[in-house]
């Protein structure tokens, strides 16, 4: 078994702020997420938690403030830090005409990194989706869907930090099983994540855990 170190990194939030129809969302956020850490954001539906997770991407630019990569305003960085990142929206943003399979590759194509069918098809098999990769994505169920997007989770070991817009809708026990594990595994060899989440699930202890309250 391979197993796989990161570089040392910190995720820095800066002073953020959002601000979105001309009404404010959050203000003066700012923590530090850094080796094997999970950063939890909650808060009420409209308190601007997607907005941020979109900010940490680099997909949107802060009203105030910075998000910065080992010191290093995102902004700046681009595809330097796009591959060292995984973002999950809340959407499955799967394009219907390919399969489960194929959307797979592709999407670790765009991230950089070459994906072979035969590790797809296990990926998508951890994550219960076994006899449905060539199955068009069109024909698959919201939770058969979002567990194809979540693969990508267990084919890309290069990803430093992962943030994930609501990763446990739609998934069932099992499914919830495998994530979690996904996840705990990442922080064990020393990666980042940043979620929000609805749903009370067992996620790292508390010592790993940073929670952001909106």
């Amino acid at each position: 078994m391979r197993i796989l170190c990161y570089f040392n990194a910190v995720l820095e939030l800066h002073s953020l702020a959002c601000v979105r129809g001309g009404r404010s969302l959050y203000k003066d956020v700012s923590l530090n997420v850094a080796d094997s850490q999970l950063l939890r954001v909650t808060g009420k539906n409209g308190a601007g938690k997607t907005s941020l997770l979109r900010t940490l991407c680099g997909l949107m630019a802060p009203a105030a403030g910075q998000v910065r990569w080992n010191g290093v305003d995102v902004q700046r960085l681009r595809d330097e830090f796009n591959r060292q990142l995984i973002y999950v929206g809340h959407a499955a943003a799967l394009k219907d005409e390919l399969s489960a399979s194929e959307n797979l590759v592709a999407a670790a194509q765009l991230s950089g990194h070459a994906v072979s069918a035969e590790v797809a098809k296990a990926a998508l098999a951890q994550a219960g989706l076994s006899g449905r990769e060539r199955v068009l994505a069109r024909n698959l169920s919201q939770g058969q869907r979002r567990r194809v997007a979540l693969a990508r989770l267990a084919v890309n070991n290069f990803a430093k930090l992962w943030i994930l817009d609501e990763p446990f809708n739609a998934l069932d026990t099992s499914a919830t099983e495998w994530l979690l594990g996904l996840i705990n595994n990442h922080l064990a060899r020393g990666g980042m994540v940043v979620l929000t989440s609805h749903q009370t699930v067992a996620l790292p202890e508390s010592n790993l855990q940073v929670v952001l309250a909106l």
